[in-house]
Order: structure tokens, then sequence, then C-alpha cells
């Protein structure tokens, strides 16, 4: 097949540099988009007066007929020696209209071409990683629900801290996956507009109405304003790899902890048959494979976003042979990390908590010294004292190897002289969860009304 920039030459591609050239096995993923924005192109150009109506027609016709012709067999794109979508495009476009195809290009570079065929791309794709988003805040708001009472040790430096619910921890998985969603509509706004028309970076010579174009393709934010710009903006790219990196970041945080909950030292909750895998060797083994496998690709997509970044720093302006490197890191980065939020919400309607140990677990090491110090507080004790009190009866109860509401009654009224109640009821885990209702908090009661507050929230994200 013939370059479509062939013209300025002689001899012909190296063999070894054509197949380093070539990007149709990768940005073959655009032929929609290409054939949507020459579609747009052809009528642009009719209005102009560069194509009479009837040849607008005719390529319509022909690029409409070849979307349909390869979304129905691609052996012609698979078998295709062409150098990128675009060429193959063009030159399926001559198979059937013959010298016509030449003309479309008129006033169009394959620098534009491309932005808008990325651009047009996310336009489509994009929005099924939000709904996969959403789906997985459903699974883990409807776990929330279920285990909004469940009382859970909550961990800093992954020391056992104070008691939560599982419900709470949950909910707070959610929070990030909302703040993950607006990073993805915000980006999505701010790339909304067409390149379509700035040429190889000077703008277009000829009349098109690019306001009319980029409605025409459905971009909200009109026209790009400067061609130069337009030509080399891959800040879209950036943003979407980088809000994936955060998705699996947060994902990852998650795998970290349902692994660690999942493990025999631990024995929280239990991953069903449907997301574990057994040992080849040892029988007894039930592994977390699907969340360490999410742990795992994170660090692709956080490859993926470093990689980008080290491609646009220092580009000169406008279009540079670099950026054809941006479509396997980000197509890459969206694949994955469409496939890890997915696998993510079927390991969460595949999680089993036991409860019985949940609570025992709450019952020991001392969660409950806050509330302690608090109670004291609550009696005109200041903080300060009564954190470097329940301190000392800590220390106290470690080397006894009791619980804080074990100590004797001789050394309760010695350490808490000014407390009158019954420790073990004031310590009780239901007790401590339940002082904790105010908003944000982990109270039962709190997590219900949060969940709600969820439900309701999600039904807007459809």
């Amino acid at each position: 097949m013939s370059q479509l920039w062939g013209g300025r030459f002689e001899g012909g591609l190296d063999p070894a540099f054509d197949s380093f050239n070539r990007s149709l096995p990768f940005d073959r993923r655009l032929l929609r988009d290409d054939i949507a924005g020459s579609l747009a192109w052809a009528g642009a150009l009719g209005e102009a007066g560069v194509l009479t109506d009837g040849e607008v027609a005719q390529l319509t016709s022909a690029l409409e007929e070849l979307g349909r012709d390869i979304a129905t067999d691609p052996a012609p794109l698979d078998a295709s020696e062409a150098e990128d979508v675009h060429s193959f495009v063009e030159g399926a476009l001559a198979q059937r209209v013959g010298e016509l195809a030449k003309k479309l290009h008129t006033g169009r570079s394959r620098n534009d071409q491309v932005a808008t065929d990325l651009k047009l791309f996310l336009k489509r794709t994009v929005p099924d990683l939000i709904g996969a988003l959403a789906d997985l805040a459903g699974a883990l708001v409807e776990l929330a629900e279920k285990t909004a009472g469940l009382p859970l040790p909550g961990y800093t430096h992954l020391q056992r801290a104070q008691p939560i619910t599982a419900g709470h921890h949950a909910l707070a998985y959610v929070e990030m996956l909302a703040r993950d969603r607006s990073r993805l509509v915000d980006a999505m706004r701010r790339m909304d507009t067409s390149p379509l028309g700035a040429g190889a970076l000077a703008g277009t010579a000829f009349p098109v109405d690019r306001e009319a174009l980029a409605a025409s393709l459905g971009f909200a934010g009109g026209p790009t304003r400067n061609s130069l710009d337009a030509v080399s903006d891959r800040d879209h790219v950036l943003e979407l790899t980088f809000t994936c990196s955060v998705i699996l970041v947060h994902l990852s945080r998650l795998a970290e902890d349902w692994i660690f909950f999942a493990s025999q030292e631990a024995g929280f909750l239990m991953f069903t048959d449907a997301v574990s895998t057994g040992s080849s060797l040892m029988p007894q083994k039930r592994n977390p494979d699907a969340m360490e496998l999410v742990r795992g690709k994170t660090g692709r997509v956080v490859g993926a976003l470093t990689g980008l970044l080290v491609l646009c720093k220092g580009l000169p302006l406008a279009y540079d042979k670099d950026l054809q490197e941006d479509k396997e890191a980000l197509f890459g980065a969206l694949d994955t990390t469409l496939a890890c939020t997915r696998v993510t919400a079927i390991c969460v309607r595949n999680v089993e908590y036991d409860a019985e140990r949940c609570r025992a677990a709450c019952a020991v090491g001392y969660l409950d010294a806050t509330d302690l110090a608090d109670l004291l507080v609550n009696a005109g004790v200041p903080f300060r004292d009564a954190h470097a009190r329940v301190g000392t009866a800590v220390r106290e109860a470690v080397k006894r190897g009791i619980e804080l509401t074990e100590l004797s009654e001789e050394l309760q009224r010695e350490l808490f002289p000014e407390l009158e109640v019954d420790l073990s009821a004031a310590l009780a885990t239901e007790a401590v969860l339940a002082r904790r209702s105010t908003i944000g908090g982990t109270a039962p009661d709190r997590v219900r009304a949060e969940a709600l507050a969820w439900k309701q929230e999600l039904a807007s994200w459809k």
C-alpha cells in the first residue's frame, strides 16, 4: 500500500523501520472513531463548497458501509499492511469510491485526525469505567448495609486502634470511588473540544465551519481555540491515566486490607470459591488471588502514567511522532482499570465476614482505651491527664495479661476514683461504637444512614 506521505520520497522503507513505525496493530481500536470523524469532515467540506452534494453522499455511504463491513468481518483490517488506522480507512475507501477518496483529506492532517479520533474514543469508552465504578460502589454500599453493626478492629500503623464496623470500612472506599468518579467526569468535561480542522499545526485553509463540525461530532465545548495546542495536547490522556492510577491505588488498598483480613492470623473474612484459588502442592490453601492480582496490576497502570509523563516532557510544539506512544499506554491503563474495577465488584459480592471472630478481636488489645479516657474527661479530668492515667492502666493490664475491664476493683479505684460506672458495660464494644454517632462516625445507626444516603446518591450516577 502506498503511504499517505509518499510523494516526497523515491525509496522504500527499511522493513525493520516499517514495522517499527506502524501503529495499526494498536490504533486500529480507533477505526470507528476515524470513520465518524471522516463522515463529519466530508459533511464539513460539502458545506464549505469543497465537495459537491453528490460527492458527500457517495463518501458518506462508502464510509458507513466500511464501518458495517469491518464490524461484521475484521479480516481485512487484520490482514492490512497499512501504516495506521487513517491509512487503512483511506485505502479501504479508495477501493469503494476510487479517486474520490483522495479528496476527503483536503484541509485535514493526520495530526488533527488522530487527536480527534482519540477524544471520540475516550468519549464513548470512559463512560464504561464510570459505570463500573458505580457498580462497585453499589456493591460496597450493599455490603455496608449488611455489616453496619458488625464490630471490626480498626487499625493505625497496622496496630489495633479502636473498634469500627465492617460497614464503616466498606463506606470508606465508597468515598474514594466517588472522588475517582468526579475526576473522570472533570477530565471528560475538560477534553470535550474538537481538534478537527486544526490541520497539521496551523489550521485549515478551507472555509470549514468548525463550530458546526464540533457540534456534529458531539463536542459540547466547541472547537479547540489554538491549532498548535490542538494537535499536541495530551492533557486528557495524562489526566485519565492519572485517574486510573488513583482508582487502582484505592482498589489496591482495599485488596491489601482484605488480603490481611482473610489471613489465618486475622480471620475476619473469607472469599468464596468464586474468587479464590488453591495451591498446586498444598491442598489446604485458599488463596485470595483475585485481590492479589488487583493489587499487582496497579503497578502496570502507575507505570503507564510515569511513561506518559516522561513522553510528554519537553516535547516541542506542535506534533511529534513521540505522541504515537500515548495510545498503548492509555489503552492498557483503561483496560486494566476497567477489568480490576469489575473484578473487585465481584469480590465484594463474594466476601463473607466471620462475625464471631470480628467481635472477639474487638474485645482484646485495649481498643477501648480511648473510651476510658473519654469517660474520665466526662468526669472532669483534663484529657491529657486522662490519657496519661489510662496509659498507666494499660501498662498494668499488659503486665497482668488482662484487659482494662478486668483490672481489680482496688486498682480501678486507685487509677480512676472519679468513675462510678461499670467498666464492663461502659467499655463494651457496642457501647464504644454507639458513641461515635456524629457525621462521619462509625456508630451502626450512622453507618446505616450513610449507606442509605449513598444509595440515593448512586441513583444519580446513572
